[in-house]
């Protein structure tokens, strides 16, 4: 079966949440972002959102992440310790399988991933996130 999603149309459904921080409630949330499709193990995602993010990592997969609009920093915790990128429009990030990882868009960005499931979040605004147990979702 095939699949065809109307990017534009989508995007234009969300609205841009502004304020988010790791502890931000799903139901905060919820209007900011949508799941557009099913894609092999893993969910294809959109989302509209000014701030910080949750820690978040993907056992079962890499995570790719594309920037639609606006920018952010993605910040990601590697071997050889915490690194960041910048982002902006136009870009695609390949976010390692396991990497805990978030992103800061203090401006607001609009984001595109494809996400494998499932992921586990530490929902907590800290700057190391192997220093409490995560949550499953």
């Amino acid at each position: 079966m095939i699949t065809i999603i109307d990017l534009n149309a989508e995007l234009a459904k969300l609205r841009m949440l502004h304020g988010r921080t790791p502890e931000t409630l799903r139901a905060e949330r919820e209007g900011s972002a949508a799941r557009l499709a099913l894609y092999r193990d893993a969910g294809i995602f959109a989302s509209k959102s000014a701030g910080k993010g949750s820690w978040e990592r993907h056992p079962n997969g890499d995570e790719l992440v594309q920037i639609v609009d606006g920018e952010a920093t993605l910040h990601i915790m590697t071997e050889d310790g915490p690194q960041s990128f910048a982002l902006s429009a136009g870009m695609l990030a390949i976010v390692p399988q396991g990497a805990w990882h978030r992103f800061n868009y203090p401006d607001g960005v609009t984001l595109i991933t494809a996400t494998p499931g499932p992921s586990e979040y530490v929902r907590l605004d800290i700057e190391d996130p192997w220093t409490v147990e995560p949550q499953r979702d």
